[in-house]
């Protein structure tokens, strides 16, 4: 059966938060060194301004899934949309150091919220032979948003603005935030939001546009109504209790495995690592945006087969690709070798498009059974980017104490990954959302 063309068109308007998202996460990668010498910032002081909005994404991310409950998974994007549209602005216009923190914050609830309601309202519109690929277009679109980003500063960065350049690097995302505010009028709400909310008619005529699991529109509804199982379950009952252990163990190790790479590292200071290589500003940039491209062309690559070959052979390539790359990495750097930095640096981004960058956003918003899957979406999200906070607020002084020693750390990390990989993940392929519930022994 084909993908209808409104299935992928609501798919491609949501992933737009994946795509700011994206663009907001890696934009002030372009920035570091304005804002350092602007705001006469520490290593310690600069980690905190790069950290800021990962604070915010925190905060987002366990704020966010209450109110997609009660109001909804797209009108909760809307929120999420204007807080993007702020923040571009603000940060933009900031008069000192403390507006642009707050604005920036602003930011962060925003990808935080993202991070939590754009995968899971796609999850939930998704029949599940399309479902992976459909899920993994968010992570796609992230990609594509640090490209854009690395891009944007590139060109900015050729007009030669002086003191202002870094303003407009950061003002630009005020456009794709508007559209994506626009464009969300479009899409349906979720069908299994609907039903929990007993809003049967229009959760069936969204089945009708968006496609079947079964083959049968009045099975999936007796499935997806099963699942919710109201009579028996509260939407408001315990979430860390033993029924839900199993999927909150994997959803967390998941989520910190991703950060525990150094890939956000990696991600926020582009720019300054090349420059640590013995790269030019501009050439640096140019750099970063061949490292974006190549985790763009990985992550297409993934999308394409995630359906085929299952989320765990990608995580295994994906955890393999880690070890190398980060090995490479710490012997370049400890020998001052610029072309193996720029070399380990492509394979770990490549690694990551591929395997963790693909899959974490599919497999969290599959495993948690509908009635929490919120609760266990926004669990997911709070310790990528707890720990992503943590990860590249510490980065400047690692590498200012340890130098390339701090890629041994991240790869022996990944080496811990491989094995959790390898002896505790299960497959999710192909498994209608409602049926991983029961392979996880959950009633």
């Amino acid at each position: 059966m084909r993908m209808s063309g409104y299935l992928l068109r609501s798919t491609v308007v949501a992933a737009l938060g994946g795509l700011l998202f994206g663009f907001d996460t890696a934009v002030i990668s372009g920035t570091t060194g304005w804002l350092r010498d602007i705001y006469q910032l520490s290593d310690f002081s600069l980690g905190f301004t790069v950290a800021i909005a990962l604070i915010g994404t925190i905060i987002g991310s366990i704020i966010v899934g209450r109110p997609s409950d009660i109001y909804g998974r797209r009108q909760t994007l809307f929120v999420l949309a204007a807080l993007y549209f702020i923040s571009a602005l603000g940060s933009a216009l900031a008069w000192d150091w403390y507006s642009f923190l707050f604005f920036r914050f602003i930011g962060g609830l925003g990808v935080g919220g993202a991070s939590v309601v754009a995968p899971m309202y796609t999850a939930e519109i998704s029949p599940a032979r399309f479902r992976g690929r459909l899920v993994a277009f968010v992570q796609f679109n992230i990609v594509f948003g640090i490209l854009l980003a690395y891009m944007s500063n590139y060109l900015i960065g050729s007009f030669n603005l002086g003191i202002i350049e870094w303003r407009w690097m950061f003002g630009v995302e005020a456009i794709p935030a508007a559209a994506f505010f626009i464009l969300l009028t479009m899409n349906p709400r979720s069908p299994r939001w609907l039903m929990s909310k007993g809003r049967l008619d229009e959760a069936r005529e969204v089945l009708i546009k968006c496609g079947s699991d079964s083959g049968n529109i009045e099975d999936d509804l007796k499935e997806i109504q099963a699942s919710l199982d109201l009579e028996h379950h509260s939407m408001k009952e315990p979430f860390f209790c033993k029924m839900y252990s199993k999927p909150i163990m994997l959803a967390v190790m998941m989520a910190m495995f991703n950060q525990l790479s150094g890939i956000n590292a990696l991600v926020y200071y582009t720019k300054d690592i090349f420059q640590m290589a013995g790269h030019g500003s501009q050439s640096a940039l140019l750099q970063s945006i061949i490292v974006g491209f190549v985790m763009l062309i990985f992550t297409v690559l993934a999308m394409v087969i995630i359906d085929h070959f299952g989320r765990k052979q990608l995580m295994l390539i994906g955890s393999i690709g880690y070890i190398l790359s980060l090995a490479g990495a710490a012997y370049a750097f400890i020998n001052q070798d610029g072309t193996l930095v720029l070399i380990s640096l492509l394979v770990f981004m490549g690694s990551h498009g591929f395997g963790q960058g693909a899959v974490i956003w599919v497999f969290i918003s599959e495993i948690f059974p509908n009635r929490v899957r919120a609760r266990g979406q926004a669990l997911g999200s709070f310790t990528h980017w707890f720990m992503a906070a943590v990860i590249s607020w510490t980065f400047p002084l690692f590498a200012s104490k340890i130098g390339g020693y701090v890629f041994v750390i991240y790869g022996v990390c990944m080496v811990f990954q491989l094995i959790w990989v390898l002896m505790i993940m299960p497959e999710t392929k192909g498994v209608p959302l409602e049926q991983i519930q029961k392979k996880m022994g959950i009633e």
